[in-house]
């Protein structure tokens, strides 16, 4: 059964909050939840990439202000009479954390580790028909036709050391959706500018500076300690106690407070993530659902009527207390395509919403259970509470389940879940990414792919990637 995003598709546009103390050489820094994994290429998931980036690092990455940067590339380019093949100039002198060299292989593994079967960053990639070393600094990608846009999928793929990997039998990409284990899901040996020295999964991480990075200039900080605290005020009080010197994921019912102590900066802007409901299409009867002949999902006068019960301004201005934006599509107004044509959504109208319950053959509603992470996104469990009753309004009787993003996830990619809230980035700072996870990874049947509407299902599937 294929999942898919309702007609709300993104009930609000996130706005990303620090709180910090002081600065000093260890940092210890909270977040809400911890990373899923450390295998590099099993979840595509912000909180993941985020940590990992301070271990693994990429060919290209972003300054601050969007724009691509060189990191383990020096440059890329087409090449200039074969415009489906792009060119990779590697950084010479870079060594992984155990010493050993970095060098194009370590390219070709690892993009090819990326683009494989049980890989979660393989909808980036699905457009690569090949990927070479032509010398130990220079790469070839192949693509299936023209891609100018491909660059703009690297900054979260991180290159690992394909010694290391072989050696330690995780050639292949961790199964997270099936609860697999591998050694590099604990371990690491990446180029980044830190090492991982230890790690106790939702408890406590730690990374020491790399001394043997390539980059002239050294971060200030030397060692950080990383604290999943799951209990948003136990990360606050943390904070104000000085036992954490960052937070992230602050409670927007704290800020203003938090803004006001002496000692304490708070940091707000805009996050590149908008936080969606998915729901499961398919022939078969939704598992937690009292009609058992058939999923009221598959209906658009269903996901119509939901559409126009959910009111995204109150969720604005009530639950996040300013601190989001309404929308009408899954791509914040700062990246590329993105239109307020395209960013419009209907008013509530709830007696519209009943009678296109009733016109669809549910004139007295259905149950639902509804998934939600309580620890991943800023509110995301009140949130989750105010659709509820939002839906309830039509009728729906939406019993809510809320539990830690670990637990979470995999329900998610394995499509256990009949109704669930999720966010989605942008990290490509382009609109042509929900193509490649719609269009090209559907075709490809991909797992990891968006969801697509029933009725658009027969055009997606017409979709085919010419060799």
């Amino acid at each position: 059964m294929k999942k898919a995003i309702i007609g709300l598709a993104a009930a609000l546009l996130s706005t990303s909050i620090l709180v910090t103390t002081v600065s000093a050489e260890t940092i210890r820094w909270a977040r809400a939840s911890d990373a899923l994994t450390l295998d590099p290429h099993a979840q595509n998931q912000g909180v993941t990439h985020n940590f990992a980036h301070h271990i693994y690092e990429t060919l290209v990455d972003r300054d601050v202000e969007g724009t691509l940067q060189p990191r383990l590339a020096l440059s890329w380019e087409l090449k200039p009479d074969d415009p489906t093949t792009w060119v990779f100039k590697l950084r010479d002198g870079v060594t992984f954390h155990d010493g050993s060299a970095f060098t194009a292989e370590d390219v070709v593994f690892s993009l090819d580790r990326a683009r494989s079967e049980k890989s979660n960053m393989r909808q980036l990639h699905v457009e690569v028909e090949s990927v070479t070393a032509v010398d130990d600094l220079t790469v070839e990608v192949k693509m299936v036709g023209p891609s100018p846009l491909y660059i703009d999928n690297l900054t979260n793929t991180f290159i690992m050391d394909k010694t290391w990997s072989e050696a330690n039998n995780v050639v292949e990409v961790q199964d997270y959706a099936a609860g697999e284990d591998n050694f590099a899901v604990r371990n690491t040996n990446g180029t980044g500018p830190y090492k991982l020295v230890s790690r106790e999964v939702d408890v406590q991480s730690v990374l020491a500076i790399n001394e043997d990075h390539w980059a002239e200039e050294k971060p200030a900080v030397t060692e950080i300690i990383y604290l999943p605290i799951s209990d948003a005020a136990t990360r606050v009080a943390a904070l104000l106690s000085g036992e954490v010197d960052i937070v992230q994921d602050v409670p927007v019912q704290d800020i203003d407070r938090l803004a006001g102590t002496e000692g304490i900066k708070v940091e707000t802007g805009p996050e590149n993530r908008v936080i969606y409901f998915g729901y499961k299409f398919g022939d078969a009867p939704l598992a937690s659902s009292n009609i058992t002949d058939r999923n009221p999902f598959n209906d658009p006068r269903v996901r119509e009527a939901m559409e126009l019960a959910v009111d995204r301004v109150a969720i604005q201005q009530v639950v996040m207390r300013g601190q989001s934006l309404p929308t009408g599509v899954a791509n914040p107004p700062f990246v590329n395509g993105w239109t307020p044509e395209l960013d419009a959504f209907p008013a509530v109208d709830l007696d519209r919403a009943r009678a296109l319950m009733a016109e669809a053959g549910y004139p007295d509603g259905f149950s639902v259970t509804l998934d939600t992470p309580n620890n991943r996104y800023v509110n995301d469990e009140a949130i989750a509470q105010a659709v509820v009753g939002m839906l309830g309004q039509i009728e729906i009787d939406v019993t809510l389940a809320s539990r830690p993003i670990a637990q979470h996830s995999p329900l998610v990619t394995s499509s256990e879940t009949d109704f669930y809230l999720l966010g989605w980035g942008v990290p490509t700072f382009d609109s042509a990414l929900p193509i490649h996870n719609q269009v090209l990874a559907y075709a490809m049947n991909d797992r990891f792919t968006l969801p697509v509407h029933p009725e658009n299902q027969p055009l997606m599937s017409s979709v085919t990637i010419s060799e």
